[in-house]
């Protein structure tokens, strides 16, 4: 069959799998992916084969995922929320090409910037931007850039991978360079374990983030100025409610 796919699982629980990715799945002959990830499916399919790599070995995973499609057998690579977003689609495509002969094709998920905006409310409801503050493949000076431009541009921010033991200060970076355009009051929230056992999260202000118990399993959601809370939600509101007050003014004119 020569193909892989791309599979986005979303945050994890079998609630959040779209009928695509469960189909490929099931079309699979082998599933791979990282370890963590390859255990959230294990139970759905006991008897098919599966492959693993533990972290930072993206490029022998998805090398072995080719070569495997290229001897003629089917592989579904999994990744957690969508594989576009921060997973092994592109990846995967680059390697391809080297190959020949092999079909990639991307089956979307629920990224954790939208499940996890579910469970605060409506924090991305007008525009926004994602960004990770990994620098394993991003150098930190970059990373600042895009925080001082998403805040001086005002977007509702969601951040992947916040933090870590050996970045245990860059969330803490992030907000003050943040506040350079955003002020210390501004809504935010964060979840953590999205859609999974011990799922749990807490809406606070820009300035108390830092001092939040947010690790690598945290999405953390900063609001822009219009970002408020609404009975216990987060909310950014769009605007609806300003054009329906501009056109009622120009009608008793």
């Amino acid at each position: 069959m020569n193909k892989v796919y791309a599979v986005g699982i979303g945050p994890g629980g079998r609630e959040f799998f779209t009928e695509e990715a469960m189909e490929a799945l099931r079309r699979a002959d082998v599933i791979a992916g990282y370890t963590v990830y390859v255990d959230l499916v294990r139970d759905l399919f006991p008897d098919k084969e599966m492959f693993t790599t533990p972290m930072k070995q993206e490029i022998e995973r998805c090398r072995w995922a080719i070569e495997t499609a290229k001897a003629g057998r089917s592989v579904a690579m999994v990744c957690s929320g969508d594989a576009g977003v921060y997973g092994m689609a592109g990846l995967l495509y680059e390697l391809a090409e080297q190959y020949g002969d092999v079909d990639v094709e991307v089956v979307s998920g629920v990224t954790a910037a939208i499940s996890g905006a579910a469970v605060l409310g409506a924090p991305i409801g007008h525009d926004f931007c994602v960004i990770s503050l990994s620098d394993l493949l991003t150098p930190w000076e970059l990373i600042e850039t895009r925080l001082r431009c998403a805040a001086e541009g005002d977007f509702a921010v969601c951040l992947y991978n916040p933090k870590s033991k050996k970045r245990s200060d860059y969330l803490e970076k992030a907000v003050q360079i943040l506040m350079e355009h955003k002020p210390a009051d501004t809504v935010c929230g964060w979840v953590k374990n999205i859609g999974r056992q011990g799922q749990e999260y807490r809406i606070v202000s820009l300035a108390d983030l830092p001092a939040e118990p947010i690790d690598m399993f945290t999405t953390v959601f900063i609001g822009s100025e219009s970002t408020r809370m609404i009975d216990g939600h987060m909310v950014t509101p769009r605007g609806y409610e300003k054009r329906s007050s501009f056109h009622k003014d120009q009608d008793e004119k």
